[in-house]
């Protein structure tokens, strides 16, 4: 079964918060279907943000614009959601991207987020109590605004069930690996890493 990946994009989003895990699951497929061409691609991938089809390009943090593949109004389901981190002012103050990430995460199997990404899982009440992470620089800030959250520190990614977390950028890609690994098996997530060319932090997965 190919599992719906969807990925939100917003201006002001960390552009490889966003194109980290991008890579990683379409590179996935790719090499998925390498290794046994007769089956289906394991992920079909994404991108939502509040507007697309080419009449609002989507500005990255540092400028980087791209056109996303659906717009929120067309509520594209997700097996699993990415919520990457970025600057995230503007998407916390959305009611109708909060709305949305609450809605589509509420039919997924999985839930993940990079970076910052985890703030908006918390203001849309995704994450409520679960064990998460973030990028060190927003450990405290995280802990402030969302008091009853388990915020740990120094863990590239947090495996809270539904829910997975990872810290800051770079720590997005590892996460993702692991989640090929977890839907889809270790083979293929380490010849993902190696069709990438990335040395894949792994070791055993952090755990709630």
């Amino acid at each position: 079964m190919t599992l719906r990946v969807r990925i939100l994009a917003y201006d002001g989003v960390e552009a490889l918060d966003f194109a980290g895990p991008f890579e990683v699951f379409t590179t996935a497929s790719r090499v998925s279907q390498r290794m046994d061409a007769g089956t289906q691609a394991p992920f079909e991938v994404a991108s939502v943000a509040l507007s697309s089809n080419g009449r609002q390009p989507v500005q990255a943090r540092a400028g980087l614009r791209l056109l996303a593949d659906h717009d929120l109004a067309t509520n594209p389901g997700a097996d699993v959601l990415i919520v990457p981190g970025g600057v995230v002012d503007a998407p916390m103050a959305s009611p109708a991207t909060l709305r949305w990430i609450a809605d589509c995460a509420a039919g997924a199997q999985v839930v993940a987020s990079v970076c910052t990404g985890v703030f908006l899982l918390g203001k849309s009440g995704v994450v409520t109590h679960e064990a998460v992470t973030t990028h060190w620089e927003d450990i405290a800030d995280l802990r402030e605004q969302f008091p009853s959250l388990d915020v740990r520190e120094g863990e590239r990614w947090i495996d809270s069930g539904r829910v997975v977390s990872s810290a800051g950028i770079s720590a997005g890609i590892d996460m993702s690996l692991y989640l090929v690994e977890r839907l889809s098996g270790r083979a293929l997530a380490e010849r993902t890493a190696r069709q990438m060319d990335y040395a894949w932090t792994s070791g055993s997965s952090p755990s709630a």
